[in-house]
């Protein structure tokens, strides 16, 4: 497939579902981490689709999924890895690229006149 010089668009980031989740979890401080039904809420989503989307992201390596015990509650916990962070900042970098027009300004070329 010929490659068009335009900035590649991250597969596991471009999913509409994944790229909100990372959106969410960039937000984050180093340490920090969002609860399974915290994402479940503010993203609107099934447990089944969630569980989906982040299995995808976590094989990546891009987030971390914590098991864990609260008050003999178990509680699963979700952040973001430095991995995660630097491939959402290339994927943010590359869609500003694409709007802005200099992702395309790049690979055109101007013919001088004669």
């Amino acid at each position: 497939m010929p490659t068009t010089g335009l900035p590649e668009l991250d597969p596991v980031l471009h999913a509409q579902t994944r790229l909100q989740l990372a959106a969410v979890l960039v937000r984050l401080d180093d340490g920090e981490e969002l609860s399974f039904p915290q994402l479940q809420e503010l993203l609107g989503l099934t447990a089944g689709n969630l569980s989906t989307h982040l299995r995808r992201l976590e094989d990546a390596g891009y987030v971390a999924v914590s098991k864990a015990y609260r008050d003999r509650v178990p509680v699963t916990g979700v952040a973001l890895t430095s991995i995660g962070r630097d491939r959402f900042r290339s994927y943010a970098g590359a869609i500003q690229d694409y709007l802005n027009g200099s992702a395309v300004e790049r690979i055109i070329v101007t013919e001088e006149p004669s």
